[in-house]
């Protein structure tokens, strides 16, 4: 099936994603996290789709615990429960993102060619704002992500 929708949880690979949190224990969920976020937050090389649609995801899940969070699709994402996360894990969401928005990023452009392309980088952005509420300044210039 691919990608049906917008929503973090709405492709195959991070429903994929989320039967591996459910396959997981429930104090190793936090760490698998970690690892995809840290994987693509690292990446200095072309971002592969299933890499960053596994970031979005992980994303997603600690934006949920943030003030302002939107709530994990019930319908894909994890069905078993996912622990309180450390806070660090939001700035490292925010580089993940980053990352996903970035250029070399084939998610970036597959949803650049899309009817729904806009509406993705919006949500990606809102999510974003979650995860790290403070204005961005850039060359001085004070802005909101």
């Amino acid at each position: 099936m691919g990608t049906w929708d917008i929503g973090p949880f709405e492709n195959d690979t991070a429903a994929d994603f989320a039967n591996d949190l459910d396959d997981a224990a429930e104090g190793e969920r936090g760490t698998l996290i970690r690892r995809v976020l840290m994987h693509t937050a690292g990446n200095r090389d072309y971002l592969e789709a299933p890499d960053a649609e596994e970031a979005v995801a992980a994303a997603a899940l600690i934006a949920a615990q943030c003030p302002g969070g939107e709530p994990v699709s019930p319908h894909y994402g994890p069905d078993e429960p996912v622990p309180s996360l450390p806070t660090d894990l939001s700035r490292l969401a925010v580089e993940a993102l980053d990352r996903v928005l970035a250029d070399e990023s084939e998610l970036s452009e597959l949803w650049g060619e899309a009817e729904d392309g806009r509406r993705w980088r919006d949500s990606i952005r809102q999510m974003r704002q979650v995860l790290d509420p403070t204005p961005q300044t850039h060359g001085g210039v004070l802005f909101e992500v």
